[in-house]
């Protein structure tokens, strides 16, 4: 587990990015952002984005509930998924096959699909401490991501 600071909307971004850089060689990894609304999930997803070298506009999927994004070499995929309005357990649109297939998956609001979450992930917890301050507390579940979570 590792904790980490930020105090601006910048510095989220800049924690985001560090880890995509750190996770952008895994064939799959699943993020779990766990945080209250204007936690800042969508911006550390920008960062993270911008490290795996997606050059696309980032921005939440509240109402589309998914975003694909491809990277600048085109062999990776982000899927940026936004649970929070989501009813029932979202099998309308194959929710599993994103989560079992390749890329780099990033969903806000997990707890939404909590059946069919896997095993392996990346938690991020992100805790409003003030206006711009925040907390990021990230658990690795799972092989995938030990890494990265020790040198972040």
């Amino acid at each position: 587990m590792k904790v980490r600071k930020s105090y601006s909307e910048i510095e989220t971004e800049t924690i985001g990015f560090e880890l995509g850089l750190l996770l952008k060689d895994e064939p799959r990894i699943v993020i779990l952002l766990d945080g209250e609304l204007g936690a800042g999930k969508t911006t550390f997803t920008k960062g993270l984005a911008r490290g795996l070298g997606v050059t696309a506009v980032v921005n939440s999927p509240t109402f589309t509930i998914m975003k694909k994004y491809k990277t600048s070499d085109y062999f990776r995929t982000l899927y940026h998924l936004d649970l929070y309005r989501l009813e029932g357990e979202g099998t309308d649109f194959d929710l599993e096959e994103y989560i079992d297939g390749q890329g780099m998956i990033v969903i806000e609001w997990p707890y939404q699909v909590e059946d069919f979450l896997p095993t392996d992930y990346l938690l991020v917890k992100i805790k409003k401490l003030g206006d711009t301050e925040r907390e990021f507390t990230m658990e690795c579940h799972g092989y995938p991501c030990k890494r990265a979570v020790e040198l972040i």
